[in-house]
């Protein structure tokens, strides 16, 4: 069998003939530059790119609306009026994090805040930017063209067509558009990537009336290099290699043989080929067909670079040297070009050498300096001027009939890519809380329907709490049903998951499951739901269903450790929060006792709390999107296990903070959704505390209630007296401590938890340590407001989690609780927490009032 040198040489000599390039998109400098010179030393030669979930429409829709394929960047800092189609801005694509910031700076409340935004999201799935939206509206996928058209009609867009909406989305559609002239160049309309083209150049047609171009969006060249639509490009490949025209096919970094559209039979195809190599990090589903798998290094292992959305590079540094000897995609490339002694780093030089046009200690001086600043300066690609097409054609799909089946990423395993990493498994996803598992998600009225289920239409709006009990029972006993999916001939048996808020006549499911070679985690969870996508229909297509009468066992998190039917999240207007900033917070007391707060007393002795510093911290349900950052960010930071699915049902999962999602309103349709991070709450007098038979769990000076791991005996009696259920005990040995490779993942600064021993929130306790030495260091200075950030509050993408001295007055965290919504949890019991919430504050439309229930 020949190498990938000797390879490289027979493909030189005939110019590349035959040879075949399969990557993800590319976007890195480095790479691009390497792509070019492969194409120019082999010019027959192929380089195909795809993505499972790729930006083909958006780079698409451009083209229909501007002549030329661009990338859109928001600027939500200005927004004022916001209209998301089908798009999950927060929690997806390039920027999210960015796009999440910026939408929640303008809708944090303080006292004073006379204005937010408004957020409008028509969507068929419920989505974490559906979650914190104003105005949701569920919405078949296919029908969200036709929406977007009747807004635009509203607005006089040339050329937009017109269609007759169901009366519902006519509505919404005249609110949404008067909405949004009104905002002018304050409006912005986002677009999902799983909506066709022609939704995205309405979009920017709308975007163009309102004047928002310019103002809260621009467009720059596109980040990706050479953006086709992939879909296509991959069925090229695929006809060339059933035609027998692909001698040499190499696979960068991606798993066709498990992400390829089922119609194109991916791995039949490759069969063709006589030389296949794959460079993957895990030897995968598409390695196992290959002749040579060469193993790819890690990127914390590799010199590498990338572009942001906004094109700015950054260069990519190695942290440890190759655990395993495994080889960067630079170095692959090196050795095709004839330069299989150039390293990764210097292939990196070459590529910045090159752009900036510098040698020498110029070009030394250029490089450190990106190296330092974690950017290159001056990247940002320039704004472009840019002038809608005349005589668009805005070509919409019809209206599948019937049920329509959603595809849709995995908020946790994304494409499947990360299918065999555990934290990513255990985490519970953010509306279902379903953990190790995908589901076929339904709306109640659907299920009812296909499921037969004994529940009147009528039944689904509760009037009173009863009938909403056995309702929710009914629908609950539904959940894991299998039903059989039928599309142009492929099958596949899942379970349902009722899921309130979803579009009726609509079946979501997630892509990533049913790995047979992802690893020793992921390997035979979920439901391979690729075997139903088509190339044609990759994001929305018809389905028939078959209910099978079997069932599934379905592990989700939400209804561990419940605490509903009690005052926990606080909610209210923002005409109410301007009229009386306290009635948000206040309204509780005042129903339950008559008056303002009760004057609590207590037999038990306030604690001694002399230290310097009082920790604190403050949660703001307003800017909280449960994007799960905070939780996962807490289990790498202090070595919290993962238990696997049979332990997960028991109830045994171990995450120090969980995320509770609750539904209000008059009905399970479109009912209003709200999340609520929940960790210990470092009572001041803390049940949990009094029942410790040995004193495994006390309270420092500071405030803190402590474990001390190696005291406890495992009574759980602190578990048991703890109201708000944070706790968690170690009913096995979860944690190996003989993995070699496993150590190196696990945090020095943290004890590591044995079988029989209860852990908590610490409020990063370690790193509070660390500051204070550091301070005692300097002289014994103060520890200044914003030295010490927990994990979660460090990764919050909103910065909704906020920690602190709250001794200091003028620290953050002892200003917000002075905010007028500001609420402990269940401060009825008198435990003093010191952790607390900021009322969720929502700015409707009073249009559009009443839609979901009101008020819940």
């Amino acid at each position: 069998m020949p190498t990938l040198t000797q390879v490289g040489q027979l493909q030189r000599n005939l110019g590349g003939q035959g040879m075949r390039i399969l990557s993800p998109t590319v976007t890195s400098p480095t790479f691009a530059l390497q792509r070019q010179l492969l194409l120019e030393a082999f010019p027959n030669a192929v380089w195909v790119q795809y993505d499972p979930v790729g930006r083909s429409n958006t780079y698409e829709g451009a083209r229909v609306a501007f002549g030329e394929p661009l990338e859109p960047i928001y600027d939500f800092t200005d927004a004022q009026v916001i209209l998301s189609l089908d798009s999950d801005f927060v929690s997806e694509g390039p920027g999210r994090v960015r796009y999440a910031r910026e939408l929640m700076n303008t809708r944090r409340v303080r006292a004073g805040t006379e204005e937010m935004s408004r957020l409008y999201v028509a969507e068929p799935v419920l989505s974490n930017t559906g979650i914190v939206a104003d105005h949701r509206l569920p919405i078949k996928g296919t029908l969200v063209g036709q929406l977007a058209a009747a807004i635009a009609v509203e607005l006089g867009v040339p050329g937009a067509p017109a269609f007759n909406l169901p009366e519902a989305a006519t509505e919404w559609a005249a609110v949404v558009a008067a909405d949004l002239q009104a905002a002018g160049s304050n409006g912005l309309v986002v677009v999902g990537e799983s909506q066709p083209p022609a939704v995205h150049a309405l979009g920017h047609a709308i975007n163009a009336a309102i004047g928002a171009i310019g103002t809260t969006v621009d467009f720059t060249d596109p980040v990706a290099v050479d953006p086709i639509e992939q879909n296509g490009a991959l069925r090229g490949l695929v006809n060339d290699l059933n035609a027998g025209n692909v001698a040499v096919l190499i696979i960068l970094d991606a798993n066709p043989v498990f992400t390829a559209p089922a119609d194109l039979n991916f791995a039949a195809a490759m069969g063709n080929a006589p030389f296949k190599v794959v460079v993957n990090g895990h030897y995968d589903e598409t390695a196992v067909l290959s002749e040579w798998f060469i193993p790819l290094a890690h990127p914390l292992e590799s010199w590498s670079d990338v572009r942001a959305y906004d094109g700015t590079a950054t260069i990519i540094q190695p942290l440890i040297m190759p655990l395993y000897g495994a080889f960067t995609a630079h170095e692959v490339l090196g050795v095709l070009l004839g330069e299989p002694t150039v390293s990764d780093y210097e292939w990196v030089q070459r590529t910045w050498q090159q752009i900036s046009g510098l040698e020498g200690e110029e070009f030394a001086d250029f490089f450190n300096a990106a190296l330092n600043n974690g950017l290159v300066a001056g990247t940002t690609l320039p704004v472009r001027e840019v002038s809608l097409q005349s005589g668009i054609g805005y070509a919409l799909p019809a209206v599948i009939d019937g049920l329509e089946l959603v595809f849709r990423p995995d908020p946790t395993v994304w494409d499947g890519r990360y299918a065999n990493n555990g934290w990513l498994q255990e985490l519970p996803k953010p509306t279902s809380k379903l953990t190790w598992d995908n589901a076929a998600l339904v709306s109640p009225r659907t299920a009812i329907r296909l499921l037969n289920l004994p529940i009147g239409e009528g039944e689904l709006a509760f009037p009173d709490s009863f009938q909403r009990q056995v309702t929710l029972e009914a629908l609950t006993e539904a959940n894991g049903s299998m039903i059989e999916l039928r599309h142009n001939g492929r099958v596949l048996e899942m379970p349902i998951w009722i899921a309130p808020g979803h579009a009726e006549d609509t079946i979501t499911v997630n892509l990533g499951y049913g790995r047979t070679q992802a690893g020793l985690v992921g390997d035979n969870l979920g439901f391979y739901t690729y075997a139903l996508r088509g190339s044609d229909q990759p994001w929305f297509s018809p389905v028939e269903v078959l209910d099978l009468n079997d069932a599934y066992n379905l592990v989700s998190t939400q209804d561990h450790w419940t605490m509903e039917d009690r005052h926990l999240v606080r909610h209210g207007i923002i005409q109410e929060f301007r009229e009386d900033p306290g009635s948000i917070a206040r309204e509780i007391y005042q129903e339950e006792y008559g008056k303002d707060k009760p004057d609590y007393q207590s037999l038990l002795p306030n604690p001694v709390l002399d230290a310097p510093n009082q920790w604190g911290m403050t949660i703001d349900l307003s800017t909280c999107i449960g994007c799960n950052a905070c939780v996962i960010a807490c289990q790498a930071e202090n070595n919290i296990p993962i238990v696997g699915k049979e332990e997960v049902g028991r109830g045994r999962e171990m995450h120090w903070i969980r995320i509770d999602r609750y539904y209000a309103g008059e009905d399970y349709e479109n009912p209003e959704t709200y999340v609520q991070p929940l960790t210990c709450m470092q009572c001041e007098r803390a049940p949990c505390e009094l029942v410790c038979p040995v004193a495994a769990t006390v309270h420092d000076e500071e405030g803190i209630n402590n474990m001390v791991y190696n005291r406890c005996v495992g009574t759980k009696y602190c578990s048991n007296n703890c109201p708000y259920k944070v706790r968690r005990f170690n009913f096995l040995q979860y944690i190996d401590p003989n993995i070699e490779s496993m150590r190196l993942m696990r945090n020095p600064e943290v004890s590591v938890r044995n079988k029989g021993v209860m852990e908590k929130c610490t409020y990063c306790v370690q790193r509070i340590a660390n500051v204070r030495q550091a301070a005692k260091v300097d002289g014994d200075r103060p520890i200044a407001d914003g030295e010490v950030l927990t994990a979660c509050q460090q990764v919050c993408p909103t910065q909704a989690i906020i920690f602190g001295d709250i001794r200091n007055e003028s620290s953050q965290v002892a200003q917000l609780k002075q905010q007028p919504h500001n609420y402990t949890l269940l401060d009825e019991l008198n435990v003093l927490p010191r952790t607390s919430y900021l009322a969720r504050v929502v700015n409707p439309n009073p249009a559009l009032l009443g839609e979901s229930g009101g008020e819940g």
